[in-house]
C-alpha cells in the first residue's frame, strides 16, 4: 500500500472493511446476481458500519473523513466481483447523495441526507434519457412551476438503483430555451403519483436494478428544487469530476483483482511439466499488464489527492475514467484468456468481470464523449469552471 497517501488508520479500515464485506456480502452475492435484487438488509448495515457517511457532515451522521477512505471503499467492493452491487452501493452514496449533500436545503439533508447516511432510504441519480444519451443538455424532461409546486414530464434510462430506491435526484429543463442553462435538479419521492419504472435487462451489473423512468405529470413541492433554478448543469458538470474519478478507480480496482486472481490459477495450473507462469509469453504479458494498471492507479490516487484537497480536477478525472476503463477492459480479457476453457465458464469470476467491466467505457459518459472534452480542453483552451 502506498504510505504517501495511505496511514495506519487507513489500513486498518482497509482491514475491517475486508471481514465485513466477507461476512455480510459475499455469501449473498451469487442470489443477488441471479435475482438482480439486493436484500435490504444489506443497505442497513452499511449504514450502521458508517460506510455511507465516510465522506459526509458529522452533523448528518457521517464521519467527514478524506477522500483516501472512499478510494478504499471503492476497490474493496470490487473485489466481492459484482459490478452491479458495487455499483449499487456507490450510485447511491456518491452519485445521489453528492447532490443532497451539495444543493440540498436543510430539510432536505434532514429528511433525505441523515436516513440516506443510515442506510433507511436509498436514492438514485436521473440524468440520461433514451434519446439523449450522453448528451446532457439535449435533455427534454420538464418541469413547470404552477404556484407553490412543479410538474415534471419526461423519461430517463440506465438509472442505477431506478426501480427499487426511495427518492430520485432528477435533472429537468425549467426553461427549456435556454438550452443548457436552462436546467434544474430536483427532489423525487418514489412513491408520488405518476411515477413508473422499469427494469432492464443487461449484459453485467446483473445484480444491480437498472431503470427506465417515466414521468408522467409528476407534482412536487416548489421546495424540492435543489440549489438555484436553471443551475443544473453546472451542479451535474461539477460533480462529474467525482463520478469518473470513482469509475477509474473501480477500474483499476477490478483489473488488479483480476492479474491477481489470474497470477493465482497460473501458480497452480501445469502444462508441459511446469505451471504456466513459468512460460516466457505468459510472464511478459503479465508484466506489460501489471504496469499499466499500476500506471492507472498510481495517476488515480494523485488525481483524489488533488480532488480532496479541493481542486477543480474535471480534466484529470477525464482521463483517469478514460484511461482505467481502457486497460480494466484489456486486462481482463487477457486474464480470461490466461485461464483458458475455465475462464470462459460461469464457475470462475472472468467471465462475469469481462461483462461487468464492458460498461466501464459507456457508463457516466462514454469514451468518445470524454476525448472530445480532453480535446476541448488540450487543443481549444476550453475552461470548466465550478458552479459558483
Amino acid at each position: 500500500m502506498n504510505s504517501m497517501y495511505f496511514t495506519e488508520e487507513h489500513i486498518l479500515f482497509r482491514k475491517s472493511l475486508q471481514a465485513f464485506l466477507k461476512k455480510e456480502v459475499v455469501p449473498h452475492i451469487e442470489k443477488w446476481e441471479q435475482t438482480g435484487t439486493i436484500d435490504r438488509f444489506i443497505w442497513k448495515k452499511f449504514g450502521d458500519m458508517g460506510y455511507f457517511g465516510i465522506n459526509y457532515p458529522i452533523a448528518y451522521g457521517g464521519l467527514n473523513l478524506d477522500l483516501f477512505y472512499t478510494i478504499i471503499l471503492l476497490e474493496e467492493l470490487q473485489k466481492v466481483n459484482s459490478g452491479g452491487f458495487a455499483a449499487a452501493i456507490w450510485a447511491h452514496v456518491y452519485l445521489a447523495m453528492t447532490h443532497l449533500n451539495a444543493e440540498g436545503d436543510e430539510a432536505i439533508k434532514q429528511n433525505y441526507l441523515k436516513p440516506s447516511i443510515k442506510g433507511d432510504k436509498i436514492g438514485c441519480l436521473c440524468i440520461t434519457e433514451p434519446f439523449g444519451g450522453s448528451d446532457v443538455a439535449g435533455m427534454r424532461t420538464t418541469a413547470v412551476k404552477q404556484d407553490d409546486h412543479y410538474i415534471i414530464n419526461g423519461s430517463k434510462t440506465f438509472i442505477t438503483n431506478g426501480v427499487y430506491s426511495d427518492y430520485l435526484i432528477v435533472a429537468a429543463k425549467t426553461s427549456p430555451e435556454l438550452g443548457n442553462k436552462g436546467i434544474s435538479i430536483f427532489l423525487v419521492d418514489r412513491d408520488i403519483a405518476g411515477i413508473s419504472a422499469t427494469k432492464l435487462n443487461k449484459l453485467g451489473w446483473r445484480a444491480s436494478d437498472t431503470g427506465e423512468i417515466a414521468f408522467d405529470n409528476v407534482k412536487i413541492p416548489a421546495s424540492h428544487l435543489m440549489g438555484e433554478e436553471n443551475k443544473g448543469f453546472q451542479y451535474i458538470m461539477q460533480h462529474f469530476s467525482l463520478e469518473r474519478l470513482i469509475m477509474g478507480v473501480n477500474a483499476h480496482a477490478r483489473a488488479e483483482f483480476a492479474l491477481d486472481y489470474a497470477l493465482k490459477y497460473m501458480s497452480e495450473r501445469h502444462a508441459f511439466g511446469k505451471s504456466i507462469n513459468k512460460f516466457q509469453a505468459l510472464r511478459h504479458s503479465i508484466a506489460d499488464l501489471a504496469t499499466e494498471v499500476e500506471f492507472c492507479k498510481a495517476f488515480n490516487y494523485s488525481v483524489t489527492y488533488r480532488l480532496n484537497k479541493g481542486q477543480y480536477v474535471v480534466k484529470e478525472a477525464t482521463m483517469s475514467k478514460l484511461k482505467s476503463t481502457k486497460v480494466a477492459d484489456e486486462v481482463i480479457y487477457q486474464c480470461l484468456q490466461f485461464l483458458g476453457g475455465y475462464g470462459y465458464m460461469e464457475d470462475y469470476p472472468m467471465a462475469r468481470l469481462l461483462r461487468d467491466s464492458r460498461l466501464g467505457p459507456i457508463g457516466g459518459g462514454t469514451s468518445e464523449i470524454l476525448r472530445e472534452i480532453l480535446a476541448k480542453i488540450i487543443i481549444d483552451n476550453k475552461e470548466y469552471k465550478p458552479a459558483t
